[in-house]
This record gives structure tokens, C-alpha cells and sequence, in this order.
């Protein structure tokens, strides 16, 4: 009896296979499944059309995610980093509220001596850097010109009747014109404007202000907020929501955590590196290092560019050679010690990746996207992986073997 349905199944089988949605391909996407998903498709297309024809209506939601966002992903950022100290206190059997009350008092006394005691000293060569940097940079310009003339470009230039030299100061010139226009335009915006640059100012200062209870409310209510996502889920779908928010909160945290923890690193030692050769504005220099090393290949090639032009200015000779080997002992211990050992290959992406992730985030978002658009990859990723091991799991009879393979 039992052969007798085999074979009828075989025979029954040709039948299914000329359907054009019982062929492996689409069986594999769906069969059927697959016609839905495109109406789908058509209907989300539609209405994003239809809401961006009407989208006036939705100005006031517009306007308070840009109020939101600021102190929003300042409260997330600040939590992340005083999560693991909360945690800490908790073990030693201290009450939340007072973990919470003792990392307020430590944060407060540690920007209070912050401000006392490296502020005025940053903000002295700060001024005095934007003072002489106009110096510096005609120095720089000058040394380029002096290389030209003593080289052999300047044979070759000559045969071609190209004056870079005028070139180069005409270029010059042009640069330290846009500069000192756009420092009369931005004077002239804010006399003319006082209303508006008062009233950003104060949605700045009101954002930050509310960044302190955006922060205890999420040291206190933090830990819920997943469960409370879970519990709004259908049972059928908690497990593979709550391996999300879990893989999510894993790689935010290693992240924001082992970035601040490599730039601090990084700024200690270019500052402590600029000291021993030499360099003028150390402090200011290892400062800027520590906070444009947030973005990844970028952020080194910005803080580099003024330390090598008071280099290239400065009265050793050698000082350029030095600022070298400080560079490349920095980043050789930065990339095969530090980071390997705080970071891990917690993110796992490849560097090419996360270079045109930064143009495209510094493209649509400017300075924010930026900052933002490395981990803001990888809760894409996690959730594009999560979702793409589902649909594997749930289609993984339509794949083909290598027995198929040889029988084809």
C-alpha cells in the first residue's frame, strides 16, 4: 500500500514541477508566498508616495524628533558608558538609586575638575594656535615654494612656462580671503539674526539640560525597556525579539564603550609622544586626536594635518621626522594592541565597509551621520542577519544539496 502512494507521488511529480511556483527557485522565495510579497511591496510604495505628497502633515512629528534626537542619543551614549559602573555598585549590594546618585556625584566632580584645571589651560592655547595658525600656514607655504625652487620640478616647471610659485600665493590668498570672509558673513548672520542664533542656542542649552534625566531614567528603567518590547510581541515571535534586542545591546555597548576607552587611549598617548619630541600645543594636539579618533580612518588623517604643519614650520629640522615615528608608534599600538584587546571583533566589518558607510552617513547626515553611522550599521546588520537566519531556517528544505548538484 505504502508503494503504492510512492508512486503515485512520483508520478504526480513532473505535474508540479512544470507549475512555474513549484520550480526549487521560487519554492525557495515562497512559491505562492511570492505574489504577496510583491502586492506588499506595491502597497508600501504607494503609500510612501501618497505621505510624501502630504508630507506638511507630518512637520510637527519632524520637529520634535530634532528636538528629541540630540539629548536622546546623549542620554543612550552617557548610559552605555555608566551602565557597567551602575552594575559594579549593584554587586557590592548598594541600592540602584544610590549607584545612581554616587555615579551623578562622580561624574559632577570629575567635570568640575575638569574645568578648573585643563579647561583654562586648553582654552590659552586654543587662542594662541587660532592666532598663529595664519603664520603657520604661510610658513608652510612658504617651505612648499622653497622645496619647489631647489628641486628639479623647478627645470621642469620652467620648461613649460608654469609659474606655480604665483600660483601657489595667489592660492594662498585666496584661502585667508574666504577665511576671513566667512568669519565677516558668520559676524554679520549673527548681528542680523540675534533672534534665531539666540533661540538655537537655547534649544542647545535646554537639550543638554534635560540629558541628565533622559540618563537616571534609563540607569533606573533600563534594564525593563526589553522585556517590556518582548512582552508587546505575539508568543510566536519573543524568542527571536528578544535575541535581537540582546545581539543589539551587545554590539552598541562594545561599541560606544570600546571607542571612548581607545581615544582616551590614544589622546594620553599622543600627548605624552608630542611632549618628548617637542612639539608645541601637545595638550591641544592630543585632545583633538583623542576626539576625532571616535571616527574611525578618518578621524587620525584630521588630527594629523595641524601637528604636521607646526612641524614642517618648526625651528628643528627633524621635527617632521619625529611627529612620524610618534604617529606610527601610536597606531601600531593602537591597532594591534589596544583595540584587539578593549574592542575584540565585536563589530566584525570589514574596513572597506566602513569607509563607505562614512561617506554615505557624512553625505546625508553631515557631522552626526558621521559619529553615528558605525553603529548605527551594525543594529542593521544584527537585525538583517537575525532575520536572514530566520528565512534560511524556514525555507533551508528548498536548498540544494550536493547530491542534487550531482544528479543534475
Amino acid at each position: 500500500m505504502e508503494q503504492g502512494k510512492t508512486n503515485i507521488q512520483n508520478k504526480q511529480l513532473p505535474q508540479e514541477t512544470s507549475n512555474f511556483f513549484s520550480t526549487r527557485f521560487i519554492r525557495f522565495l515562497g512559491g505562492k508566498n511570492l505574489l504577496f510579497l510583491l502586492l506588499i511591496l506595491l502597497i508600501v510604495g504607494c503609500v510612501i508616495f501618497i505621505y510624501d505628497k502630504i508630507s506638511f502633515i507630518f512637520q510637527p512629528l519632524r520637529v520634535l524628533f530634532e528636538v528629541v534626537i540630540l539629548p536622546g542619543v546623549l542620554g543612550v551614549i552617557l548610559y552605555y558608558l555608566t551602565r557597567p559602573f551602575l552594575r559594579l555598585l549593584m554587586r557590592w549590594n548598594i541600592s540602584k538609586i544610590w549607584a545612581i546618585l554616587i555615579i551623578y556625584l562622580v561624574a559632577i566632580g570629575a567635570l568640575a575638575l575638569t574645568i578648573v584645571l585643563i579647561y583654562p589651560f586648553l582654552r590659552d592655547q586654543f587662542t594662541n594656535l587660532m592666532n598663529e595658525f595664519p603664520a603657520y600656514f604661510m610658513a608652510f607655504v612658504e617651505n612648499i615654494v622653497s622645496w619647489l625652487n631647489n628641486s628639479r620640478l623647478d627645470e621642469y616647471f620652467a620648461r613649460i612656462n608654469f609659474d606655480y610659485d604665483q600660483m601657489i600665493t595667489s592660492l594662498t590668498d585666496d584661502i585667508v580671503t574666504q577665511v576671513k570672509d566667512l568669519a565677516t558673513g558668520f559676524a554679520t548672520s549673527v548681528a542680523s539674526g540675534i533672534t534665531g542664533f539666540v533661540s538655537a542656542l537655547t534649544g542647545l542649552v535646554l537639550s543638554l539640560v534635560i540629558v541628565p534625566f533622559i540618563l537616571f531614567y534609563l540607569l533606573y528603567e533600563g534594564e525593563k525597556m526589553p522585556k517590556f518590547i518582548v512582552r508587546l510581541t505575539p508568543p510566536s515571535m519573543r524568542k527571536f525579539v528578544g535575541e535581537v534586542l540582546h545581539d543589539m545591546d551587545k554590539q552598541i555597548s562594545s561599541y560606544i564603550q570600546g571607542q571612548i576607552l581607545v581615544s582616551i587611549c590614544i589622546g594620553a598617548m599622543v600627548t605624552i609622544g608630542f611632549l618628548i619630541i617637542g612639539l608645541d600645543y601637545a595638550l591641544l594636539l592630543g585632545v583633538l586626536a583623542m576626539v576625532t579618533s571616535v571616527v574611525p580612518y578618518l578621524g587620525p588623517v584630521i588630527a594629523i594635518t595641524p601637528a604636521a604643519i607646526i612641524a614642517i614650520v618648526s625651528d628643528s629640522p627633524f621635527m617632521i621626522l619625529k611627529l612620524a615615528a610618534v604617529w606610527t608608534i601610536v597606531q601600531l599600538i593602537e591597532g594591534k594592541f589596544i583595540s584587539p584587546q578593549i574592542m575584540g571583533k565585536s563589530l566584525s566589518i570589514h574596513p572597506i565597509t566602513i569607509i563607505f558607510v562614512l561617506l554615505t552617513a557624512g553625505s546625508l547626515f553631515s557631522v552626526p551621520g558621521v559619529i553615528l553611522g558605525i553603529p548605527a550599521y551594525a543594529l542593521i546588520k544584527v537585525l538583517v542577519t537575525h532575520i536572514y537566519q530566520v528565512f534560511k531556517k524556514r525555507y533551508n528544505r528548498f536548498q540544494t544539496t550536493e547530491e542534487d548538484m550531482y544528479e543534475e
